[in-house]
């Protein structure tokens, strides 16, 4: 039955032309002048390929994904050069209501690519584009992680999706953020663990609280016994995953918060509160401030 109500909610009856409403921001103050001047439609071009690029198979029904990709410009040289960090988000509506709830944030440090002002951006499947690739690669992280919320394990297609983008990336020499020697995060271990047996019981769960903060203000009670339903899931898989997990801390850096809002009142709250300062180290403080 909670199966078929949130299907009922996934798909209703309006169709949209393309899955995502992709804000995007740059930031060029790192840069010299030239570069700006270069650079003066890089965010519109974005903004425009994410959102008018077909990434779901079949019809996208239902309201877009609402999601961002704020660009800040670390470096330019010859003219074509450039290195990036970019901050990517998304969210989407909780069932019934007016508010929406965050699903990702990440901090990718290493966007790397050539770019040529008014350069037009096209999306090949089978070769790798540092430029489009990278821009592929998000938007089947945030389709995956929102079909996840809907359904058990409904994002594997998409995250197979990033997963061969990333292969194209390493086929073809590519490094940073594409490989698994970039740092507390890559790209690859993000869907290397989405796509991991051993993190099963994470995206199972990952339902159970999408379905507990989607029913959150009909039932309070039910809502927190599917969300602590997720902690322990959690749980317990702690001792079997990486300690740096990507995925662990991609979820709660965008979650911790909220977790704890939901949790206020809950009979077991100071219990479920140490369980997380265990399983989610880097917000122990937070955990720890709510007690």
């Amino acid at each position: 039955m909670k199966y078929l109500f949130f299907l009922l909610f996934l798909f209703p009856t309006i169709l949209n032309a393309q899955e995502l409403n992709c804000k995007v921001r740059v930031n060029v103050e790192n840069l010299e002048t030239y570069y700006r001047d270069l650079l003066s439609d890089f965010a519109n071009s974005v903004e425009d390929y994410m959102n008018k690029t077909k990434f779901y198979d079949g019809e996208w029904e239902g309201n877009k994904i609402e999601c961002s990709m704020d660009v800040f410009f670390l470096s330019a040289s010859n003219d074509v050069n450039y290195t990036a960090q970019v901050v990517v988000t998304s969210q989407r509506e909780i069932y019934n209501s007016s508010n929406s709830t965050r699903m990702l944030t990440v901090s990718d440090n290493s966007w790397s690519f050539k770019y040529q002002q008014d350069q037009a951006f096209y999306q090949n499947q089978t070769a790798f584009d540092p430029l489009t690739s990278f821009m592929d690669f998000y938007a089947y992280v945030i389709i995956g992680f929102d079909l996840d919320s809907y359904m058990e394990l409904g994002g594997t297609p998409y995250f197979n999706k990033a997963m061969n983008i990333v292969n194209f990336a390493s086929s073809s020499g590519a490094s940073g953020s594409w490989s698994n020697t970039s740092g507390t995060y890559s790209r690859r271990k993000l869907v290397q663990e989405l796509l991991d047996e051993r993190y099963r019981p994470f995206r199972e769960g990952f339902y159970d609280y999408f379905y507990g903060i989607d029913i959150y203000s009909q039932n309070k009670k039910v809502a927190q016994k599917e969300i602590i339903n997720f902690v322990n899931k959690v749980a317990s898989i702690k001792d079997k995953i990486n300690p740096r997990s990507v995925l662990l801390k991609t979820f709660f850096d965008a979650k911790y918060s909220e977790i704890i809002e939901k949790l206020k009142g809950y009979k077991n709250e100071k219990g479920i509160l140490l369980k997380l300062m265990k399983i989610d180290p880097p917000h122990a403080a937070k955990y720890e401030a709510a007690i």
